[in-house]
């Protein structure tokens, strides 16, 4: 084995890329940021899209290029959803490096070095509603000398007028022929060897998400060395396989409630993700053929409403329950539960 399998630096660290012009797929955000750079005439910034597109990349990618190492510290703070960033820290911590105004100095560095800070904001959407709205005074009034980006996934979580104080920028989904040669070149560079079924599976599951696919990509290098197949990434990706899915739905056409509540209960106890077997579920009820388009779209209904609750911290059981249930019932063509 490769000796650089053996580093302890995540892939997804070592192959960022370092400048913006170096950012894959997203062409019309990239063109519109290198003349803010050459410019630095720089607005607040709201990047918002889908995981592993290239937002934090781009964001960090600015910085650096502004100040390069030296200044970089000094000038920039970044905040993740992992630090505190309620309302009390929005009036301390947030304004007090706003409030402080800089210098133009270049230090002979050949950094533009503008005279402004920035704040970075990541995942923006988890902030609270009071933590954003205490922040619209601060942007105000800070403005000459510190520009704040905010990087969100759910555009619809931040507070209109915060998004109306910044250029939005949306960032695509990756397409296979992007996440392909990307993917390659990573392999080419780690000595790994993969296959065009490999490709396309590491593509299918990462579903237009660079970071996961590179994850996935590392894991399964560690694990099975510089051969590595399909399977080998379904392994590690956490993709529920296919025949327990077909399981869990066969239950559902069944109509028996205990049969279905037994396959629920299989799924959590295999320590499956809820999210991921709605996601699948999902493709096998639009693909299905004995199912009308009636039944499709209650089924789907209950699935967007499951995965919203998710995401809010519900219980996985119940809402998996919940969709077996309803599933079973449009299926059957009796009424929804709580209808």
């Amino acid at each position: 084995m490769a000796p650089v399998l053996q580093s302890s630096q995540p892939w997804v660290e070592k192959y960022r890329p370092k400048q913006v012009k170096d950012v894959a797929h997203q062409d019309e955000v990239v063109r519109v940021l290198t003349n803010t750079l050459e410019t630095t005439n720089c607005p607040h910034m709201l990047f918002y899209g889908p995981p592993g597109t290239g937002k934090t990349t781009t964001a960090l990618a600015i910085a650096h290029q502004l100040y390069g190492p030296e200044l970089y510290k000094s000038r920039v703070l970044e905040l993740n959803a992992s630090d505190d960033r309620g309302i009390n820290v929005v009036r301390t911590k947030i304004k007090n490096f706003a409030a402080v105004a800089v210098g133009t100095v270049r230090h002979g560095s050949g950094y533009p070095c503008p005279p402004y800070k920035i704040i970075i904001l990541d995942e923006a959407d988890s902030m609270t509603e009071d933590a954003q709205n205490a922040l619209r005074r601060t942007m105000e009034t800070y403005s000459k000398v510190t520009r704040f980006f905010f990087i969100c996934n759910y555009i619809s979580r931040i507070i209109e007028p915060l998004a109306s104080r910044c250029a939005k920028f949306r960032f695509k989904p990756l397409t296979e022929e992007i996440m392909t040669t990307r993917i390659l070149y990573i392999c080419k560079e780690e000595g790994l060897n993969l296959d065009s079924e490999a490709l396309s599976t590491l593509s299918c599951i990462s579903q237009g998400d660079l970071r996961r696919a590179i994850t996935y990509l590392q894991g399964a290098a560690r694990l099975f060395g510089s051969s590595i197949s399909s399977k080998d990434l379904i392994s590690v990706s956490g993709v529920i396989p296919e025949d327990v899915v077909q399981a869990l739905f066969s239950a559902c056409k069944s109509g028996n409630f205990d049969t279905a509540d037994k396959e629920v209960k299989n799924v959590i106890a295999e320590g499956y993700s809820v999210s991921q077997m709605l996601s699948q579920l999902y493709d096998v009820i639009v693909e299905s053929d004995d199912i009308s388009d009636e039944q499709k779209a209650r089924i789907c209904k209950k699935i967007a409403e499951a995965d919203k609750c998710l995401i809010d911290g519900a219980d996985e059981y119940l809402q998996l329950l919940g969709v077996a249930s309803n599933t079973m019932c449009a299926i059957s063509n009796m009424p929804s539960f709580g209808s």
